[in-house]
């Protein structure tokens, strides 16, 4: 009996992950911004059993950081039951610095196996960089995160989106980030940009072990149609915002993919964090499937708390254990094999209709499509159009 429960126990699928020479107990990560905000919210998430906490992005100088109210906005669904959209406006912490070394040394003391992660932002400056990551290392934190990615507040300094855009200022100073930093480095990127690949390659090229990304995607959430305001209205006016949670999963899938596809073939061994409108387990499954290491969680703890950590928990062990996973290394970017360009998907195409044909397809599989646009007709478009909306 006792060995029947010894092996049963030895093939349970773990979550244990290892990245950059850290052990997390799962891959869920809490992403830098509110959930990450003080002392007391990053401890609470350690209690709930979160993997790894990124705390709100820390700069040496707080007195330049005034943030505004109201400052989030959300789109919701059809029947309005549902945040599928999310929009801040939010700075970094506006706390000060010395206060933040405080709270990362006694969070350490504290939950010394927890894993503390410092985000960081700073202005064009080597001396700046050099002092808050030495700084921060002395109070204890287990890593980096460079903010080279928040949309809005600050482009005036050159800090955030503003310097992660320009991929030679980026290498310029993940150079700097990398000769003082003795703990593991990630480098987050913006998504506001046209290839995603190019900010990252310069930041693994100066040495950073890993690629956060993404954050979040430049918006206007919209407009009220009564004050004919744009939204969230700060005494009558606005600004383009960040924009996260659900609806902006499929774009952050396709930028991780990228991203996993250029460390693959040019940077094997660097490691990815995954980032955008994760939810569930399954949303957590895809992520991995396409290469990343860890997956970061924000507005999702904003929606459903820092408890929900055991439903994502769930969620992702009960997909190993239908695929016979043992840990999420073993099916880490197993998806990536399966993309290809649209050329190489005619050629696919063709080559199977030229094959020996196979028994027909099952009772209920779904209609034939109409592939080309000479031979559709009002009848093809209204039936395919219906058959998509209704699936």
């Amino acid at each position: 009996m006792a060995e029947a429960i010894e092996s049963a126990l030895q093939t349970m699928p773990s979550l244990t992950t290892h990245v950059d020479g850290l052990t997390l107990p799962n891959p869920f990560v809490i992403a830098s911004g509110p959930p990450g905000t003080n002392l007391n919210v990053i401890t609470r998430a350690f209690r709930e059993g979160w993997g790894a906490v990124i705390a709100k992005t820390v700069s040496l100088d707080a007195s330049k950081v005034v943030n505004v109210t109201p400052r989030y906005a959300k789109l919701h669904s059809a029947d309005g039951k549902e945040v599928i959209g999310w929009e801040n406006i939010e700075l970094i912490s506006d706390r000060p610095f010395s206060t933040w070394l405080d709270e990362f040394k006694r969070c350490k003391d504290a939950y010394p196996d927890g894993c503390l992660i410092a985000s960081i932002m700073e202005e064009y400056s080597r001396d700046a960089w050099v002092e808050i990551v030495e700084r921060c290392q002395d109070a204890g934190v287990d890593g980096f995160e460079l903010n080279f990615s928040c949309p809005h507040g600050l482009p005036e300094r050159r800090m955030g989106s503003a310097m992660g855009q320009d991929p030679e200022l980026l290498e310029e100073v993940c150079g700097w980030v990398m000769d003082a930093a003795k703990k593991p480095v990630w480098a987050k990127m913006t998504p506001n940009i046209t290839h995603i690949e190019e900010p990252a390659r310069a930041s693994l090229k100066a040495g950073c072990q890993g690629i956060s990304a993404i954050n979040t995607l430049r918006c206007v959430m919209g407009v009220n149609l009564e004050t004919l305001r744009p939204e969230p209205t700060v005494e009558g006016y606005s600004t383009p915002g960040g924009y996260s949670s659900r609806a902006i999963k499929p774009i952050a899938l396709r930028m991780v993919m990228e991203l996993a596809q250029m460390i693959r073939t040019e940077y094997p061994g660097r490691s990815l964090s995954g980032i955008g409108g994760v939810e569930d387990g399954h949303d957590a499954a895809q992520y991995i499937l396409l290469g990343a290491d860890t997956v970061q969680v924000c507005t999702g703890v904003m929606k459903f708390g820092y408890g929900h950590v055991k439903s994502l928990c769930d969620g992702l062990l009960a997909f190993m254990e239908r695929h016979g996973f043992e840990s999420p290394a073993d099916f880490k970017g197993r998806s990536l094999d399966y993309f290809d360009t649209h050329a190489g998907l005619v050629q696919r195409q063709a080559a199977r209709k030229a094959a020996p044909a196979k028994a027909s397809p099952a009772a209920g599989a779904a209609p034939a499509v109409v592939a080309s646009d000479r031979d559709w007709t009002s009848e093809d478009f209204i039936r395919q159009s219906n058959a998509l909306a209704q699936g």
